[in-house]
């Protein structure tokens, strides 16, 4: 069941909190930790049941994600958006899900979004160069999905594709080096004019309409969510689970901790007990409204209702504020931290406050845009952006 991987998640937790500190040395999530998560089935919650998958409730997978994220944040933000490509290969012809799948039903596989290359249209497929960027975990993968926009014939964009690029076809530059989510591996893919056929160049327009060929072969509701919401949800939650940890660290540390200045134990300072709450109270806001959203979709897909507009831009509301909320919930704590919590090294909550900051830094977190369609769409006005 589903449910024996979150457990098993739960338990394993510990060793990934103990190897914090290396992931982020070695800027890249330890083998040991990728095959522990892999050992769970975690990497199968996603997956299409054709290519031993359990294509199970999306819930189960972000509660798993939170778990992660809150032992470990890169750890956390790498199993997520690992963890969520098996989601977008199974919305793809079942020939290229073959071709992925079909030898090694363990296959990883990486991501880079972002328009960043060039694609021309050939004779059965594309031709495709380029360098793509922020491909989080692309170290422990043998498949890249990378964004592209296609022109016509006089140069103008027409279509946005995404584009399913096997290991031997591009390479990784080792680029990744920042103030947080150090240990993510958010390294470069590079790919040098490579022949990619028709079945494995997916374009938005039919995964924003919720017709794919994907579905030929799995029907279930997963794969009937809409793309903005499973992958946005994707990013807010680890950084979520990045700030419950954190809270959990600090009221541990606050605990017992004094104030030099005063001469007072910080547990009985009024103001701290404040800020405990009010970030309580964010991150739970947060998650409640994440965890609410994407039950609610699921519960739509299963029935086969439509999934309206008015959920759709809440969802991603939500989403923004969710990440929103965990970051100020870590800007709170921090300032009553005192200069302790902000020295080098192994402490968690200075590392989970550089973590959450990197990741709000992801375009899935413009809150202006999310926003703006939510606001247009209880007014009633026509939507034409594909994340919604």
């Amino acid at each position: 069941m589903a449910e024996d991987v979150l457990a098993a998640i739960r338990a394993l937790a510990p060793s990934l909190r103990e190897r914090a500190a290396e992931t982020e040395a070695l800027r890249r999530i330890p083998e040991t930790s990728v095959k522990e998560i892999e050992a769970t089935g975690f990497f199968q919650l996603l997956q299409p049941k054709p290519f031993g998958g359990r294509a199970a409730d999306p819930a189960v997978f972000y509660a798993a994600v939170k778990e992660i994220a809150k032992a470990c944040g890169s750890t956390g933000w790498v199993a997520s958006v690992v963890g969520v490509h098996p989601w977008h290969v199974a919305l793809f012809d079942p020939l290229a899900q073959q071709e992925v799948w079909g030898e090694d039903p363990k296959t990883r596989i990486c991501s880079s979004y972002a328009p960043t290359g060039e694609a021309t249209a050939v004779d059965g497929g594309f031709r495709l160069s380029g360098r793509w960027h922020f491909s989080s975990g692309c170290d422990h993968t043998d498949w890249a999905l990378l964004g592209c926009l296609v022109p016509d014939a006089d140069g103008t964009p027409v279509d946005m594709r995404t584009f399913l690029v096997p290991r031997s076809q591009y390479r990784v530059d080792d680029v990744w080096d920042t103030v947080g989510l150090r240990g993510t591996g958010s390294n470069d893919i590079v790919v040098e004019d490579v022949f990619v056929p028709e079945h494995r160049a997916l374009s938005f327009g039919p995964v924003t309409a919720l017709r794919v060929p994907g579905h030929t072969l799995n029907p279930e509701p997963l794969y009937r969510l809409p793309y903005a919401a499973v992958f946005t949800t994707t990013i807010s939650t680890p950084i979520v689970g990045i700030a419950e940890g954190a809270y959990e660290s600090y009221v541990e540390a606050t605990a017992r901790r004094i104030r030099v200045s005063y001469g007072q134990k910080v547990a009985e300072d009024p103001f701290a007990q404040v800020r405990i709450a009010r970030a309580a109270s964010d991150i739970d806001a947060g998650w409640l409204q994440l965890s609410r959203n994407i039950a609610d979709l699921y519960a739509r897909a299963e029935r086969r209702e439509p999934l309206p507009m008015a959920l759709r831009t809440r969802v991603r509301r939500d989403q923004v504020l969710a990440t929103e909320r965990a970051v100020a919930a870590l800007d709170l704590l921090m300032e009553n931290s005192g200069g302790n919590a902000m020295r080098t090294g192994p402490g968690p909550l200075q590392r989970a406050w550089r973590d959450a900051h990197t990741g709000r830094g992801h375009a899935a977190n413009d809150p202006e845009r999310a926003l703006v369609m939510f606001g247009q769409a209880a007014l009633g006005m026509d939507l034409h952006d594909s994340m919604a």
